[in-house]
């Protein structure tokens, strides 16, 4: 994870891939929160609000020169710029959540699963790319997978170690191999 700003080994089309996709959930959530204010309950009312302001902060984070003419969004915009990914991963799930709790319509649930997708996208950024086979069965195999117990008592009765828990896959099932005709 990189500790400061955006992660370098991230492929450039996540970067603007989830940056695109946070304007774009920004923009749909403030408009799917005006059309839930138009309604007789207050918690929908509320929530509606909310998600707008929920929207205005997204937008407002992803896509600055959508609000040039608001004063602080600048600054703020450089703030969250130089968060590390899974800061701003954290802060767009949060936000998504409480708007569906006051009012769980339809027009709320899209508007903040749009910034809740955005969140995800942000977190896949942080966790960086996936490690070579050969990496991941060295790993298991130092932690003592493979079929070993791995420090566990057997269970009288249980499953036997080919379908245990603690046994680890070695090779690509066959439905994996690329030579195999579909």
């Amino acid at each position: 994870m990189s500790t400061v700003g955006q992660d370098p080994n991230a492929p450039w089309w996540m970067k603007y891939g989830a940056r695109g996709v946070g304007t774009a959930s920004g923009i749909i959530a403030m408009g799917l929160g005006f059309f839930n204010c138009l309604t007789f309950s207050a918690m929908c009312l509320v929530a509606g609000i909310y998600q707008m302001f929920a929207g205005f902060i997204v937008v407002s984070a992803e896509a600055p020169c959508c609000c040039m003419f608001i004063e602080f969004v600048q600054r703020y915009s450089s703030f969250v710029e130089d968060r590390p990914v899974w800061q701003k991963a954290i802060v767009y799930i949060l936000l998504s959540i409480p708007g569906v709790i006051m009012c769980p319509r339809a027009s709320t649930i899209f508007g903040s699963g749009f910034i809740f997708l955005t969140g995800t996208l942000y977190g896949m950024m942080a966790l960086g790319k996936k490690s070579p086979k050969e990496a991941m069965m060295a790993a298991a195999s130092r932690l003592g997978g493979g079929g070993g117990t791995a420090g566990m008592q057997p269970v009288p009765g249980g499953a036997d170690e080919a379908t245990s828990q603690t046994a680890v896959l070695m090779e690509e099932p066959p439905s994996w191999q690329t030579n195999q005709p579909y």
